[in-house]
């Protein structure tokens, strides 16, 4: 039965990195990144690392993802405003 959980949990990063990669929209990219991290997390209990687990999921998925987010909504403000007001 765990073979079953370890091939759905393999298929599952392959998907998330594939849709990460190949998103065009940015806060997509960033969502699909931290269900990434949050994945990874689960492979790392999986292989009895629950160190690496939890610094996976603080930083990897918590941390990074938050500041990508961040990131994404200056970029969306930044690019909405006229170029004359950008300036000041």
């Amino acid at each position: 039965m765990s073979w079953w959980l370890d091939g759905l949990l393999l298929v599952s990063l392959l998907v998330t990195a594939v849709a990460v990669l190949m998103s065009r929209d940015l806060f997509r990219a960033v969502v699909m990144f931290m269900a990434f991290g949050l994945l990874m997390a689960l492979a790392w209990v999986r292989l009895q690392a629950p160190d690496i687990a939890l610094a996976e999921v603080a930083i990897g998925a918590g941390l990074t993802g938050v500041l990508l987010l961040d990131a994404v909504s200056h970029f969306r403000r930044g690019r909405s405003q006229p170029a004359s007001r950008m300036r000041e």
